[in-house]
């Protein structure tokens, strides 16, 4: 039977909301996964790094470019023992700098994606997916990379209808 996962990289604390700072307990994309666990039947799996970036929406943002432009491989809380009886993997962050925390791209890196089918999430304030498919096409060789699904931050918790009708399209409904 074929099985999925849901890994997500998501970033509460102090966030930009269309011109605005806001403080939330919950990140944007963690209530979008949140929503797609109500509408399939999916494992979920939290990309943590060991050293979080800063609570500070500004200082995150600094930290997250410095992370790009060294290429970094931040070090994550835990991993999956495996991803071997996933079929799919949703797999949805927000959009830093046009593509993937780098922590995303440190989960990927660690597993063999072959064969495997990827549906990337993307949450953001209207940059929408970047380069982030390319990214992930280019890190998983052998994947079959979906079209992704842009969704704008503050309007996370009004995700269902966008959710379901993308999970419908990619036959997870």
């Amino acid at each position: 039977m074929a099985k999925t996962l849901i890994a997500y990289f998501s970033r509460a604390d102090e966030n930009y909301f269309g011109g605005a700072m806001r403080y939330v307990k919950v990140g944007n994309t963690e209530i979008v996964v949140n929503i797609m666990k109500e509408l399939i039947a999916a494992d979920t799996f939290k990309i943590e790094m060991k050293t979080p970036y800063s609570p500070v929406y500004m200082t995150c943002i600094d930290e997250a470019k410095r992370d790009l432009q060294a290429n970094a491989r931040p070090e994550l809380v835990s991993l999956p023992e495996s991803i071997d009886e996933y079929d799919t993997v949703v797999l949805a962050y927000p959009n830093y700098w046009s593509t993937m925390p780098m922590a995303v791209f440190t989960f990927l890196e660690s597993f063999d994606f072959t064969g495997k089918t990827i549906l990337p999430l993307c949450t953001n304030e209207g940059s929408g997916m970047g380069g982030s498919e390319r990214d992930i096409k280019k890190t998983c060789p052998g994947a079959d990379v979906k079209k992704g699904l842009s969704i704008t931050g503050s309007r996370a918790a009004q995700a269902k209808e966008s959710a379901e009708k993308w999970l419908k399209a990619n036959g997870l409904r």
